[in-house]
C-alpha cells in the first residue's frame, strides 16, 4: 500500500521543516533584529574568535540553511501541484459525482508533501521512438523534440527518421507482392495458415509502429511503398570522399547500419548498391551471410578490391557517378544515383591504399572497418554517435547502428524470395509471439459466437469492417484513447481472447514489456469506465488472464463476416448464394486506414474469403459477362492480384474484347509500377498469351 509510505514522507518533511527553527529558538533564541553597532564591530575585529562570535556565526549559518531548505521543499510542492492540476483538467468528469470526487482528491492533494503525489510515469528503457507514451497510448516527443529529429530506437539499434520510412516502405511492398501473388483458392475450410500470411519480423513491426505513431492514420499501401528514397546513405551527412574508418565499440553496428541503409536507398535503381569484402560480410551477418546474400538485390559480394573496382568502372551498371568531375558528386541533381557503397576492412584497404582512394571518388560512401590514415577516422559509440579522431574531436554525424539479430531481421524486407510463392493452404509457422501457439487466431467459431437473427436486442455493436466503431443504439461512443480502439478491435479478431503477453506485444510492439503491463491495465480501466458509464454494460471479460469480448453483450461484424464465410465452406452443396453472403457481409477492409503493424496478416486474411467468394462465384457463372463482373468486383477488393487480373483479361478476350483487354493489361502494370513493384517478367501478358496463343501481346 501506498498511503503509509507517503504518511512517512509527510511527517520526514515537516520534521525537517519545523525542527531546525525549534531547536535554534531553545537553545539560542530568536535571532537578532537590526545590524551590529560600531563598538561591536571593534570589538569582533580586535578578538575575532570569541565563544560569543563563534556562537553568532555558526547561528547564522543555521539559519541560512533551513532557509535553503524551506526554500527548496516550497519550489518543488509547486511544481508538482502544478502537475497534478494539469492532469486533474484533462480527467473526464461525466457526472457531478465524479467533479465532487476530483475536487476532494484536489483538496487531498493540497494537504500532503512533494513526495505523496504522483509524477508521470518515467520513459521505457528502451522506447521504440525517442520519446514517451501519452495517456492515450500515443507516442510523444520529449521536451519539444520532433521524432523526425531523433530517428527510430529499437531493441538492437537506431534508425535516422528517413531510413525508418524507407523500412516501412519496403514492409509495405513485401505485402503488396503477396497480394499480387495469391491465387484465389477453391471452397474449403475457413482457417487459414498460409506461409506467406506470416508476420513481419519484430524489428520491422517496431519500426512501423513507431512511425505509425508520429503519422496520421491511411491506408499502407502503394502511396507509401512507392513513395521517393533518398540516394546517399543516411548517416546524416556526406562522407568524406577519400572514405572514413570504424573505430570504436559501435563500429560493426554502424557499418550493418551503412549496408541497410544503402540497400534501402538502391531499391529503385538497377545497378548495384553495395560491394563489400566476402569476410567483412560474414563478420558482420554471420552464418547467415551467404544465404542472404543471394536473395539480397544491390549487393556484390567481392573477395578483393581487384575484383571490386570492376562495379565502378565506365562499362558497369554499378559504375553510379564514375566519369564525372568530383568535385560535383555532392552537388548535382538529378545527374542519375550515386556509386555504390563500399565496405572493406582495414587489411584490404592498407594493401591496396590507392585503388581505394581512386574508388572512393566514384562510390557514395567508401567505409573501412578500422583506422584509416589516408582519410578521416571515426569513433563510434554503441549508440551510433561519432568523433572524429583528429586534434579537434569535433563531433561528427550520427550514423545508423544495428546488432546482427535487429540487421537480419530488416534484411528480410528487403531480401526478393528465391522460390515462388507458397500454394495457399500449406500451414507454416508464425514469428509473432503475439500469436503464435494457437489455432487460427482470427476465425470464430458459429458454435462459441452464434450469430443472432434479425431481432437482435443486443445495444452494443462493433464494426472493425471499415473505420472502427463503437456504437450504441446505433450511436458513436467516443473512445479516447487510442490503445483501447486497438484492444477492441484486436479481441475482435481473436474471439478465444488474448493475454497481457499478446495484448501488448500487439498493441506496443518492441517496448519492455514490463513497462507496459501498468499502461495496459490503466487503458483497460478507462475502456471498461467508458462503456459502463454510457451502456451500463461489461463489454470485456477478464478471466484466467485473458481478455475477450462478451458476446452476448455485443455484436461484432467481424463475427458475421467469419459465420458466412464457415457457411459457404462447410455447407454440403454450395451454391451462388452462400458465397453471396460472404461479400455481403465484407463492406470495407478489416479497420481501414490503420496502420497497426499486428492488423495486416488478419486484414490480408480476411481480404483473401472475399477473393476466394468473387472467384468462386466467376468459376461457378455460366455466363461469361457476369463471370467478368464478378472478377471486375473482385479486382476493386484487391487491385493487385495478378489471378484476378489474369482470369479478367482472359474473359475480355473471351467475349472478343482485345481493346479492353490491353487497357485492363496496362493499367495493372502501372499500378504495380506506381507502387514500386517492377515484376521480373510479364506474368500477365505471359499467362494471357499461353491462355489465347493467337491473341498477339502489345
Amino acid at each position: 500500500m501506498r498511503w503509509p509510505r507517503q504518511l512517512m514522507s509527510l511527517l520526514f518533511v515537516l520534521t525537517l521543516l519545523a525542527g531546525p527553527p525549534i531547536v535554534l529558538l531553545f537553545l539560542v533564541g530568536p535571532p537578532a533584529l537590526g545590524w551590529p553597532t560600531a563598538a561591536q564591530a571593534r570589538e569582533w575585529v580586535q578578538d575575532p574568535l570569541t565563544e560569543k562570535t563563534l556562537t553568532a556565526a555558526l547561528t547564522i549559518a543555521a539559519w541560512l540553511v533551513w532557509l535553503l531548505l524551506a526554500y527548496t521543499v516550497t519550489i518543488r510542492v509547486l511544481t508538482r501541484l502544478s502537475a497534478t492540476v494539469s492532469w486533474l483538467r484533462r480527467m473526464p468528469l461525466p457526472t457531478p459525482w465524479q467533479a465532487t470526487a476530483g475536487g476532494i482528491a484536489g483538496a487531498a492533494v493540497l494537504g500532503v508533501s512533494s513526495h505523496a503525489i504522483t509524477a508521470p510515469p518515467p520513459p521505457p528503457t528502451q522506447p521504440v521512438a525517442a520519446g514517451t507514451l501519452d495517456e492515450a497510448g500515443n507516442l510523444t516527443p520529449p521536451d519539444g523534440a520532433t521524432l523526425a529529429d531523433a530517428g527510430i530506437s529499437v531493441a538492437g539499434g537506431w534508425l535516422p527518421r528517413e531510413t525508418a520510412e524507407q523500412v516501412s516502405a519496403a514492409a509495405a511492398l513485401v505485402w503488396l507482392r503477396r497480394r499480387r501473388s495469391y491465387r484465389p483458392r477453391p471452397p474449403g475450410p475457413p482457417s487459414r495458415e498460409d506461409t506467406d500470411l506470416a508476420p513481419l519480423p519484430p524489428t520491422v513491426t517496431a519500426v512501423q509502429a513507431a512511425l505509425a505513431d508520429s503519422t496520421p492514420p491511411g491506408e499502407p499501401g502503394a502511396a507509401s511503398a512507392g513513395s521517393s528514397l533518398l540516394d546517399r546513405p543516411a548517416v546524416g551527412g556526406a562522407f568524406p570522399r577519400a572514405g572514413v574508418g570504424f573505430t570504436g565499440a559501435g563500429a560493426q553496428d554502424a557499418a550493418r547500419g551503412l549496408l541497410v541503409t544503402s540497400l534501402l536507398a538502391g531499391r529503385h535503381h538497377p545497378a548495384v548498391s553495395v560491394v563489400v569484402t566476402r569476410s567483412v560480410l560474414a563478420g558482420l551477418l554471420g552464418p547467415t551471410a551467404e544465404t542472404l546474400a543471394r536473395h539480397l538485390p544491390g549487393l556484390a559480394v567481392v573477395d578483393n578490391l581487384g575484383q571490386a573496382a570492376g562495379f565502378f568502372s565506365g562499362d558497369h551498371p554499378g559504375r553510379g557517378l564514375a566519369g564525372r568531375d568530383p568535385a560535383h558528386r555532392d552537388t548535382q541533381e538529378g545527374a542519375g544515383p550515386p556509386g555504390p557503397t563500399l565496405i572493406v576492412d582495414v587489411a584490404s584497404a592498407t594493401d591496396n591504399a590507392d585503388v581505394l582512394v581512386s574508388l572512393a571518388i566514384t562510390s557514395a560512401a567508401v567505409a573501412v572497418l578500422g583506422r584509416w590514415p589516408a582519410g578521416q577516422t571515426w569513433q563510434i559509440d554503441p549508440s551510433g554517435h561519432t568523433h572524429h579522431q583528429d586534434s579537434s574531436g569535433s563531433a561528427g554525424p550520427r550514423m545508423c547502428v544495428l546488432t546482427q539479430v535487429t540487421v537480419t531481421d530488416l534484411l528480410t524486407v528487403i531480401a526478393h524470395p528465391g522460390t515462388a510463392p507458397p500454394e495457399p493452404g500449406t500451414s507454416g509457422p508464425s514469428r509473432n509471439p503475439a500469436l503464435a501457439g494457437r489455432s487460427p487466431q482470427w476465425e470464430a467459431t458459429a458454435q462459441d459466437h452464434p450469430v443472432r437473427s434479425g431481432n437482435d436486442t443486443r445495444r452494443l455493436q462493433l464494426r472493425v469492417l471499415g473505420e472502427p466503431t463503437l456504437l450504441l443504439d446505433g450511436h458513436p461512443v467516443e473512445i479516447r484513447r487510442t490503445a483501447a480502439l486497438q484492444v477492441l478491435v484486436f479481441l475482435a479478431a481473436h474471439p478465444d481472447g488474448a493475454d497481457t503477453r499478446q495484448l501488448t506485444d500487439a498493441i506496443w510492439p518492441g517496448l519492455p514489456r514490463r513497462s507496459l503491463t501498468g499502461r495496459l491495465y490503466t487503458t483497460l480501466s478507462d475502456l471498461r469506465a467508458t462503456i459502463r458509464s454510457t451502456a451500463g454494460v461489461t463489454l470485456i471479460e477478464h478471466s484466467d488472464d485473458r481478455y475477450r469480448l462478451d458476446s452476448t453483450g455485443v455484436t461484432v461484424d467481424l463475427w458475421h463476416f467469419h459465420h458466412a464465410v464457415r457457411d459457404a465452406t462447410t455447407a454440403v452443396a454450395t451454391d451462388a448464394t452462400t458465397w453471396k453472403a460472404v461479400i455481403d457481409a465484407y463492406p470495407a477492409d478489416l479497420a481501414a486506414r490503420r496502420t497497426w503493424p499486428w492488423l495486416v496478416p488478419i486484414r490480408e486474411a480476411t481480404r483473401r474469403h472475399v477473393i476466394d467468394a468473387h472467384a468462386a462465384l466467376a468459376s461457378a457463372s455460366p455466363d461469361a459477362r457476369q463471370a467478368l463482373a464478378w472478377l471486375q468486383a473482385g479486382i476493386r477488393i484487391d487491385p493487385y492480384n495478378a489471378e484476378l487480373h489474369t482470369r479478367a483479361v482472359s474473359a475480355f478476350i473471351t467475349l472478343g474484347d482485345h481493346d479492353a483487354a490491353d487497357h485492363l493489361r496496362k493499367d495493372y502494370a502501372r499500378r504495380l509500377a506506381a507502387a514500386g513493384i517492377v515484376p521480373t517478367e510479364p506474368a500477365l501478358t505471359t499467362a494471357t498469351h499461353r491462355d489465347h496463343p493467337a491473341i498477339p501481346t502489345r
